[in-house]
This record gives C-alpha cells, structure tokens and sequence, in this order.
C-alpha cells in the first residue's frame, strides 16, 4: 500500500504508528561509543519501521524502495537473511535500510542529501519490540558498549 492510498483508508490509516526521532541523549551516546565522535556518521535520527505479515510482501516492499527512481539506497542491514549470525541482534531479525528520498519535494524543502533510517520488520518481531523488548534490547546494546 502506498501512502497515497493509505492515507484515504481510514482502517490503514489507524494501523500506522510513526516513529519518534531519536532521542537528544541517545544520539550524543551513540556518537561517541559508536562512531567516534564522528557525528556525519549517525544516520539514524529520523526512523521508521514497516510491519509485514508474510516475507513475501516485506520482499516485495523491499523491492518497490530498491527500484525507485526517487530513492538513494545508501546501506541495507539483511537482518533476515541465512548468514546473518543472531546473537549480534540478541535474535531479533529486521531488513534496515539507510535512504535518501531524491524528489522535487525534497529538494524544495532542503531534505534530499538526508539520510534516514526505515526497518523492514516482520509481525512476530515487531510484536517483541514493544517497552518490555526495548528494554532488553537496551540492556543487550550497552553490555556490548554500543
């Protein structure tokens, strides 16, 4: 479903929770423990997440950003994919992708050299991902000093 369609749906439209911009204190962290001071690195301050029933449509949703004329496909995280060792995610699997929308809107609004975050989720893993599974995830990421 594309958003043009989504937003007329008022059932699709009450499905959508956006996310939240990273946190002032979790961006200044992870800039220092992660990328070493180096701020240009941090790409994920503006984030969003798709949750898919089946691989199948996630697959497909992935294909429709990856071909897109007005898309920059800056970096792919296959968190689904066979090689991809679990234990660096504490199990949780996801397709992440870092992006650049190249439009005329986002050129006229100064965005289109923006790096934004979009995750790729399946439902299970989503539904893992509510307070209680964040807060594990917390405590996982700062035992690994990430």
């Amino acid at each position: 479903v594309r958003w043009r369609e989504a937003e007329l749906n008022p059932h699709v439209r009450a499905t959508i929770k956006w996310g939240q911009i990273k946190k002032e204190a979790r961006a200044i962290e992870k800039v220092i423990r992660c990328y070493g001071e180096d701020v240009s690195r941090l790409v994920d301050v503006c984030r969003q997440t798709i949750v898919f029933e089946t691989v199948g449509a996630l697959a497909a949703c992935f294909e429709a950003i990856a071909s897109d004329q007005h898309t920059e496909l800056i970096r792919v995280k296959n968190r689904m994919s066979e090689g991809f060792d679990g234990r660096a995610s504490a199990g949780f699997r996801n397709v992440s992708m870092n992006l650049r929308v190249r439009d005329d809107d986002a050129k006229s609004f100064g965005v289109d050299t923006h790096v934004c975050e979009l995750q790729l989720i399946l439902m299970p893993f989503a539904r893992m991902k509510g307070d209680a599974g964040h807060a594990r995830y917390v405590a996982f990421r700062n035992a690994r000093g990430e």
